[in-house]
């Protein structure tokens, strides 16, 4: 990495719970390729104030994490349609002031379901109401899948999402179950959830595929009860490295191989 110096572009990650996944594959990816940027994680006390000094610094970029995804809309200048579809951002791009959010979870939740050769005939069960479940829901929509339930005890919120996209509500999965499996809460991240396993072994059981969004840590209880029922899986870890890549063009113009994100994965990981 370059030695910090005035005319270096600064990133950064504003999570309620940040880790050093997005630290590492950025700045991995920096090195690497040459590029004088830095990037560095936040943990917020007031995301109005923080978004204020993105456009204020100016911060080149900003990947935005639970619980911000919603709340920052009102504070961004223009929406792009990855974002606006679901009204959900996980990226800001400042250019000369002018912050636009997107959101490249949507992007990599559907390239995962067709990477992993899903059938769209597959039932869902997704757990979760807020701004990923939003992408996840769209990503599933568009991609052709219909027999979806979502699982989320606000029932408000869960019933919004579930009407917007067509889908069916339910508050527990009390002992529902469906081929394809989703966590979008955090149960099972690093923290004061993490040994909570999002879905019950008999559900894991009755499925064909299990997917957790959790990328700390990518071996969460929901994904090591798949692995220990022989249950095909889709992690966390693949999420961020997909949505972590489009990130890092957009705040750079600079699009990596498939072996350097490969490897800024795997070195984010190590710690």
């Amino acid at each position: 990495m370059p030695i910090l110096n005035k005319d270096m572009s600064l990133c950064i990650s504003l999570a309620a719970r940040p880790s050093n996944i997005g630290t590492r594959f950025h700045n991995y990816l920096y090195d690497l390729l040459g590029l004088n940027f830095v990037y560095k994680a936040f943990a917020p006390v007031d995301i109005e104030q923080a978004v204020a000094g993105i456009r204020g610094l100016p911060i080149r970029g900003a990947a935005v994490s639970m619980p911000y995804k919603e709340a920052v809309i009102p504070l961004v200048d223009v929406l792009d349609p990855s974002a606006k579809a679901i009204d959900s951002v996980n990226t800001i791009v400042n250019d000369h002031g002018t912050l636009t959010a997107y959101n490249t979870d949507y992007i990599a939740i559907v390239r995962l379901l067709k990477d992993h050769s899903v059938p769209t005939t597959h039932s869902v069960l997704l757990r979760g109401s807020g701004g990923m479940a939003k992408a996840v829901a769209a990503a599933l929509r568009d991609t052709g899948f219909t027999a979806v339930t979502i699982v989320a005890r606000n029932e408000e919120s869960g019933r919004a999402l579930a009407g917007l996209y067509g889908f069916g509500w339910r508050p527990e999965v009390d002992g529902a179950t469906a081929d394809l499996i989703i966590n979008v809460t955090p149960l099972g991240m690093s923290g004061a959830d993490q040994d909570a396993q999002s879905f019950d072994d008999q559900t894991v059981a009755a499925s064909q595929m299990v997917f957790d969004v959790v990328a700390l840590p990518a071996e969460t209880p929901l994904i090591k009860a798949a692995r220990a029922a022989g249950k095909p899986v889709i992690t966390g870890a693949e999420v961020i490295a997909i949505q972590a890549e489009e990130q890092f063009v957009l705040y750079t113009g600079v699009r990596p191989s498939a072996e350097q994100v490969r490897e800024a994965s795997e070195f984010s990981r190590q710690a």
